[in-house]
């Protein structure tokens, strides 16, 4: 099996392959540092509205964490395709907790 983060950076990229979908611009945004791969979208040639997320996955560990997924061909099933195991993903916008949530847990609210 390639490398969890290449196949992840690989499927996410593929997302924004073409550059544009219908009246709108796909960006990816592929930071191998903190292992974050994402494809926003903005109106295109007229701005009407915010930039979107179209799929938002990031590695943790020996997962893959997908966070955002708007798309009708989900990356979950991309990922199994190329050989990732069901139990290496976790689909965080389904509700399944994420590996590393103690990170993101306030312990106070903010003063």
């Amino acid at each position: 099996m390639d490398n969890l983060l290449d196949i992840t950076r690989e499927e996410v990229r593929k997302y924004a392959s073409n550059g544009r979908g219908g009246n709108i611009l796909l960006f990816p945004l592929l930071d191998d540092e903190r292992q974050t791969y994402a494809v926003v979208d903005v109106d295109y040639p007229t701005r009407k509205d915010y930039a979107g997320v179209v799929v938002f996955a990031r590695v943790v560990g020996e997962k893959v964490v997908i966070e955002e997924d708007t798309t009708d061909k989900k990356l979950v099933d991309a990922l199994l395709q190329r050989g990732i195991p069901r139990a290496q993903i976790v689909l965080a916008y389904e509700g399944e907790i994420t590996p590393d949530l103690e990170t993101y847990v306030l312990t106070s609210p903010p003063q």
